[in-house]
């Protein structure tokens, strides 16, 4: 009959209808009273969860013995009821039921799960009490316990507490160094284990170490720990396998951790199929990344939320908008449109579409039931990024009048936009909010003020706010922020002191440095030093140049009148010169005089930029300087036909907390009479510099700059 009640256990599983029809089934043979088949009945329940007839069971039991202590309290371990299950084991003390390692080993994962400390000290001592403190898995669950607790010293004294450490307590340990990122310790560890000959090493050995491995500086590490792998055999090992792909695409070897993708052939889990999607879409190879998730659709592939939020983090450009409008919609057959995770990466996909603005995004937003800060911070900086400045200070209110603890993501994205319009009081307001929250020192505010304070003009402030990190951490954001604001207040000279103190101090120098320092030159009339930074950039940086950086050498070059220069420039660049370039060498031909060559770079641009009003603008202009009236006559022709308009220019200036804006012959002030008085008198009193001694006067007022 027993045998018979087994098989019936066997076939119920998770099912709780067929679970309550065994246990009826039991009590009708008078087996219930059985400890043995009430045990059994009771694993069951709380295996699957179902702890709540697990107990109702438990209570109306005549014997119980540790097995059934040990069982209640594992299973509420297993659903994360720490709390239910420290009373379980201290009603189990007080009825004198035998307390061995089993029950000490569930208590104390059930601990480390939820990484109290507290808890753990005190069965800690009741385990040393009960000599406990030996055992294998008793003293492996303490080391996990520690480990987790990041108390990795308390780790390692429980570990040699046990008098024959296992594969497993090893593993605790390598893996709670590993947690608090001690490289040499956790290295030193896994070598102390391999010299051990009784240790099996397996998944859990190397997979936590890998994780550790997240940087270029360490891919030999990578190699080396793939080379011990392959040697021990392990290469089928998904779990290390996994750890594999990602240590390699986080150290910049994409190709590395294809190959080991490859090398699985059918043994891939999910996971193994997220991960390589995942190093692909951080690497921007968004071509291997569709591929690959087409492949996962064909090959019938379960797909989950991590495939999503990884394939749609890859679609990004104009090009692919027409992919991720496909996903959205595989995303709503999926059902998965209210996960957040996924809408998030639906929102921040929308936002870098160059078409649409933030409508989508907004719609996106508004219809997610549950947001997260991510939410929040997806679309505080898609409007900041978009020039919907006004509106990104509305979301950072209603953020701080929700739940949602604001981070330094948000106060980053909401100063940027203060930037943006220049309100001086209101970014200083978000500044003093950013000081009560504590976020002044991190590196994203940091650079998000000097910037702020940049734009408004107040250079001094923005200095101050670069001191208050710079000494304290080799932030290369706040360097490159703090280099550029000098840069456009024309201070390039302090521009490129900060550029030597950066290499002095070990600074990590990056792509936007030089785009910062070639903007300093440009600015400051350094045309020497300024090419000198172009040309070294790849043999002594290592940094190869990017657009930007041509862009502005061309700048560099048009302002210092050096426009032939300029061009030959542009024609030995290794990449093709884009609209930007362009339009900034266009600018230089027209300021110049150069009518020729202006005419053929503008003619290119109508070319590949039809729709964009610059061009036409600055030809309509250059043929009025030129008084060529026909071919402006004949630019505005072409702009009407075409149905280009012109986009005004406008200017705003914060006064006593109000923000006016203007633009060229405005008349909407109602001062206007008084302001064009004013400026008529401004005139009138310049008219005594003549030509020849304009340049003189320009020069001691600083304005040849500009």
């Amino acid at each position: 009959m027993k045998a018979l009640l087994a098989s019936l256990l066997e076939s119920s599983l998770n099912s709780l209808q067929k679970l309550c029809v065994t246990q009826c089934y039991a009590i009708k043979c008078g087996y219930i009273a059985d400890v043995y088949v009430s045990n059994r009945i009771l694993d069951s329940y709380s295996k699957f969860g179902f702890l709540s007839h697990a107990h109702k069971l438990f209570d109306e039991m005549c014997q119980r013995d540790s097995v059934s202590w040990n069982t209640m309290i594992s299973g509420y371990t297993s659903c994360g009821k720490l709390e239910d299950a420290w009373c379980l084991f201290k009603s189990m003390r007080r009825s004198g039921s035998n307390v061995d390692g089993y029950s000490f080993s569930r208590l104390l994962k059930g601990i480390a799960f939820g990484k109290r400390f507290d808890l753990g000290q005190l069965v800690h001592g009741l385990v040393i009490k009960r000599g406990y403190e030996c055992n294998v898995y008793v003293g492996s669950s303490l080391v996990d316990m520690y480990a987790k607790c990041e108390r990795v010293e308390d780790a390692y004294e429980a570990f040699q507490d046990i008098s024959d450490p296992n594969s497993v307590s090893w593993n605790a340990l390598i893996a709670g160094f590993v947690q608090v990122r001690d490289i040499e310790m956790a290295f030193w560890l896994l070598s102390s284990m391999e010299m051990n000959d009784a240790m099996i090493m397996d998944g859990g050995s190397f997979a936590p170490l890998l994780t550790l491995l997240d940087d270029p500086v360490l891919c030999n590490l990578t190699k080396q720990v793939h080379a011990k792998v392959l040697k021990l055999g392990l290469e089928d090992e998904i779990t290390i396998c996994n750890a594999m792909i990602n240590s390699y695409a986080d150290c910049g070897l994409v190709l590395d951790a294809k190959r080991v993708f490859d090398g699985l052939g059918g043994l891939k889990d999910l996971i193994t199929w997220n991960s390589m999607l995942t190093a692909f879409s951080k690497h921007e190879l968004k071509e291997s990344a569709f591929e690959l998730f087409i492949e996962m659709q064909r090959s019938w592939i379960e797909t989950d939320v991590y495939t999503y939020t990884g394939i749609l983090s890859a679609c990004s450009g104009e090009e692919y908008q027409f992919f991720g409008e496909s996903l959205h919609g595989l995303v709503i057959k999926k059902g998965l449109e209210q996960v957040t995770s996924v809408s998030n990466a639906l929102v921040s996909m929308y936002i870098q579409f160059p078409t649409g603005a933030m409508k989508g995004p907004l719609s996106l937003f508004e219809s997610l039931k549950s947001k997260d800060l991510v939410s929040w911070n997806s679309i505080l900086t898609g409007l900041s990024q978009n020039s919907f400045s006004e509106d990104a200070v509305k979301f950072f209110s209603y953020l701080r009048s929700s739940n949602i603890e604001v981070d330094d993501y948000a106060f980053s994205a909401v100063l940027r936009s203060c930037s943006d319009l220049a309100t001086l009081q209101l970014g200083q307001q978000i500044h003093a909010l950013a000081i009560k929250s504590s976020f002044e020192s991190n590196e994203f505010v940091t650079s998000s003020l000097i910037l702020m304070y940049s734009k408004c003009g107040v250079i001094e402030n923005a200095r101050k706010c670069f001191e208050q990190i710079s000494s304290k951490h080799s932030s290369t954001i706040a360097w490159n922020t703090m280099i550029l604001g000098y840069a456009q207040h024309g201070s390039g000279q302090v521009s490129l002191d900060l550029f030597s103190q950066m290499c002095n101090q070990n600074v990590k120098l990056d792509h936007v440095t030089f785009t910062a320092i070639l903007t300093a030159c440009s600015h400051t009339g350094l045309v020497e030093e300024g090419l000198e930074f172009l040309n070294s950039m790849e043999p002594v940086y290592k940094i190869q140049p990017r657009m930007e950086h041509y862009a502005a050498a061309v700048d560099l070059l048009g302002r210092a009148g050096l426009v032939k220069k300029a061009k030959e420039l542009i024609e030995s660049m290794p990449l093709n010169p884009d609209p930007m370039v362009l339009k900034i060498f266009l600018g230089a031909c027209r300021a110049c005089g150069e009518i020729e060559m202006a005419t053929q770079v503008a003619n290119h641009l109508l070319e590949i930029e039809p729709e964009d009003h610059f061009t036409y603008v600055l030809l309509s202009h250059m043929y009025s300087d030129l008084k060529k009236w026909e071919k402006k006559a004949r630019v505005k022709k072409m702009m009407k036909e075409r149905g280009v308009k012109k986009v005004p220019g406008w200017s705003w200036i914060e006064i006593k907390n109000k923000v006016y804006t203007f633009n060229a012959e405005d008349r909407s002030n109602p001062l206007c009479q008084e302001i064009y008085l004013m400026i008529e008198d401004l005139n009138q009193e310049m008219q005594w510099l003549d030509s020849d001694n304009w340049f003189d006067q320009a020069s001691l007022l600083g304005l040849n700059h500009f």
